[in-house]
């Protein structure tokens, strides 16, 4: 039987969201995020229905230095594959079509919906791009942080690229240098079918069943992103982890301007791709402040293509992202 008041909206719901005229109110969404990374991300279609292969190059032919007749050894270099999954992010809103039919607003109603779907969906893609964990969940894909999970170089070769902030409590977050390119880090979607989030609506009320066999009709909006992340070469990530919150503030607050720049020197080119940082809004903060009290670092404001203020690190812009934690665990 329908849940109304839980997954389905209610004539409650409905007075909720009517002005004093009988029009639909304007919502002031106060659960909205800032994440600027799905902005950022280069789409390209996998080569799989279900993802993307990518072959990577493991090894180097040796060649030999010859003396006068002594021969050369044949050699050959070695490669590996890798295969990235997508997920399948789906949900649907039902409105019973004599709820939404009320005072004639049903287009507004439904409208009103929209745009919290639309929402609440790319909020779960940014976190499920940072931290995604297949072995957790494996209807979802593979995240950043379980692909940057250590900073002990003799078990992950991505270790090479995390970087040690000092903090070490469960207080922390990350910075993550991503170079955005078809060749280093992109996001994919199936092979066949289509980029993005779409939106499917169902403008002629479909007949539902309550769950008791009895019928109603209602206005349906179906809303589904297949989407995941592909690592082609892990040398265009960077994660800085282990910065400690709190000390952001303290008396003696971390340099960030010295691990931007080890960040920097661990990509092998900015020019295959676009490089930008990610950091949430307590970084952000303290960047801009940094970059206040001293414009001699390498923070400073440059302009994006609206001609808007935007803080960067030596060219490179700084993003938001609200999904970036404030709690993360010690990476070790």
């Amino acid at each position: 039987m329908a849940t109304i008041g839980g997954q389905y909206l209610s004539i409650t719901d409905l007075a909720k969201r009517m002005t004093a005229d009988d029009k639909i109110a304007d919502v002031i969404d106060i659960l909205t995020q800032t994440n600027e990374v799905l902005d950022d991300m280069v789409w390209v279609e996998g080569n799989l229905p279900t993802g993307h292969l990518t072959t990577i190059r493991t090894g180097l032919p040796q060649a030999t230095w010859r003396l006068l007749y002594q021969g050369a050894q044949p050699q050959k270099s070695t490669t590996a594959q890798i295969t990235d999954t997508t997920g399948m992010l789906e949900t649907y809103s039902i409105v019973d079509k004599d709820l939404a039919d009320l005072n004639g607003n049903a287009a507004d109603f439904r409208l009103s919906e929209d745009e919290a779907f639309l929402e609440g969906m790319n909020q779960q893609m940014a976190q499920t791009l940072f931290y995604g964990n297949i072995a957790a969940n494996p209807e979802r894909f593979q995240g950043l942080a379980p692909r940057y999970n250590t900073v002990q170089n003799s078990v992950a070769e991505t270790a090479n690229n995390v970087i040690d902030g000092g903090g070490t409590g469960s207080t922390n977050t990350s910075v993550w240098l991503l170079v955005w390119g078809k060749r280093t880090i992109h996001g994919i979607y199936p092979k066949g079918s289509k980029a993005g989030l779409t939106h499917e609506d169902v403008s002629t009320p479909a007949p539902i069943d309550d769950g008791t066999g009895g019928k109603y009709q209602a206005y349906q909006t179906k809303y589904q992103w297949k989407c995941g992340l592909t690592v082609r070469d892990w040398r265009f990530a960077v994660r800085i982890a282990n910065i400690d919150v709190p000390s952001l503030a303290g008396a003696s607050p971390i340099n960030l301007q010295r691990l931007f720049i080890r960040a920097i020197s661990k990509v092998p080119s900015l020019k295959l791709g676009r490089p930008v940082f990610y950091v949430n809004r307590a970084v952000k903060t303290w960047a801009d402040i940094q970059q206040t009290e001293k414009p001699t670092l390498g923070f400073h404001t440059v302009e994006d293509a609206q001609g808007n203020p935007l803080t960067a690190f030596r060219g490179i812009p700084i993003r938001l992202v609200d999904q970036l934690l404030n709690t993360e665990a010690r990476v070790v």
